[in-house]
């Protein structure tokens, strides 16, 4: 084989190799992102059930609150 044609050869694979290695690289730092940004969308949907749960227990009161006001203007 010629010179040049193992260079061009040896050229090629290193461009490819070089390649599948940014392509995985891209792809773990994308998969770790991915997956911090589920444990803060997880965090963020507790917090909203909890809130939730934290009004609808405000309301109840409330009622409540309001049924003892109305006994008491009734005394």
């Amino acid at each position: 084989m010629d010179s040049t044609v193992i260079v061009a050869l040896l050229s090629c694979l290193g461009t490819v190799l070089g390649s599948m290695i940014g392509v995985i690289a891209s792809s773990s730092k994308t998969i770790y992102r991915i997956e911090q940004l589920e444990k803060k969308v997880e965090k963020h949907n507790g917090m909203v059930e909890r809130m939730i749960e934290a009004e609808d227990k405000i309301k109840s009161h409330q009622h409540q609150i309001n049924e003892i006001r109305e006994r008491i203007d009734m005394i």
